[in-house]
């Protein structure tokens, strides 16, 4: 028996399938977002193959001892990598330690404390402070932040920790710790943005929920939403690690730009980065220039590694729960 035309089963039509005129927009936008993908992993296979073409003959001639080796002298072409190398990890490493507490903390009260009119001001003072270029970082490093620290921090801390083998020896202002403390200034405006933003994600039930079980506004920041969060704020951290193991000018103008291995973090030191930026110009030589190119790849495998590791410890970090923040 058919169904009467005021039957809801008599309208029920079938969804005939997209012409192929429909869906070329779709097919389009997938190829061109395909290529978008590997042409950024194609730029970085390009610009790891430009650093190992300029870098073969030093390869050839220092092997892997190039890594482990100290000496750096183009007069006798005796070239090493691992004072850069330390410099590198260790001034990255002094930035985190510094920057990582504060960014979290400023997100933390921008996100969870501060009045409604005060946050949009100093918001925009990070942002702002993210802008600056890394030569202006630099020359007040050498004007300001140098004299102070020399004078009066370094000071501080040889005469309270001066049993530490970290805060021994001469003080001469331009140093490792001089060079971590700039660049955790330089990446504390990214962490602290990041940051907000994650914390921003947190649903508002896990907090609702920790009140109501009668958390107090410290337990509930602790409980809810750092751990609920606490997979992006590494994230975060990561980011900012990127940024600080290839930072140049800024390090290069307080750091002290001495190739040697010192326990002491008033001791200047160099980086990889900074290396690169002063004597590229002088390299008069083949084996010089090669030398440089490796430290550029050096560079390159060394920010791949730091990232591989960062992402295995996020991961293990995650331990599958279920609420995540990418």
């Amino acid at each position: 028996m058919a169904s009467p035309s005021g039957d809801p089963a008599s309208r029920v039509a079938t969804k005939a399938p997209p012409s192929s005129g429909a869906r070329w927009p779709d097919i389009s936008f997938r190829w061109l977002a395909l290529l978008a993908a590997l042409t950024t992993a194609a730029l970085i296979v390009l610009v790891g193959w430009e650093l190992y073409r300029g870098s073969r003959q030093a390869i050839a001639q220092f092997g892997l001892n190039f890594l482990g080796s100290s000496a750096w002298d183009p007069v006798t072409d005796k070239y090493g990598a691992w004072p850069f190398i330390y410099g590198t990890l260790v001034s990255s490493l002094i930035a985190l330690v510094i920057a990582v507490p504060l960014g979290v903390a400023a997100a933390l009260y921008l996100t969870e404390m501060a009045p409604l009119q005060l946050r949009q001001p100093i918001v925009t003072i990070i942002e702002m402070l993210a802008a600056v270029p890394s030569v202006i970082f630099g020359l007040w490093g050498i004007f300001v932040l140098i004299p102070w620290l020399r004078d009066h921090l370094f000071v501080w801390l040889k005469h309270t920790l001066g049993f530490l083998p970290l805060f021994q020896g001469p003080i001469y202002g331009v140093s490792m710790l001089a060079g971590g403390i700039i660049i955790a200034i330089m990446i504390l405006p990214i962490i602290t943005s990041v940051s907000r933003e994650i914390l921003r994600s947190v649903p508002d039930l896990q907090r609702e929920a920790a009140y109501a079980l009668g958390a107090t506004h410290w337990e509930v920041i602790r409980i809810a939403v750092l751990s609920y969060a606490r997979r992006g704020l590494f994230g975060a951290a990561v980011l900012g690690l990127g940024r600080a193991l290839g930072e140049t000018m800024a390090v290069t103008m307080v750091i002290g730009n001495r190739p040697v291995i010192s326990a002491s973090l008033f001791a200047p030191s160099y980086t990889l980065a900074s290396v690169i930026a002063n004597e590229f110009t002088e390299a008069t030589t083949d084996m010089y220039l090669n030398a440089l190119f490796e430290l550029g790849l050096v560079l390159l495998v060394v920010t791949i590694l730091v990232n591989i590791v960062a992402q295995l410890m996020l991961r293990t970090l995650s331990g599958g729960a279920s609420g995540k923040v990418n």
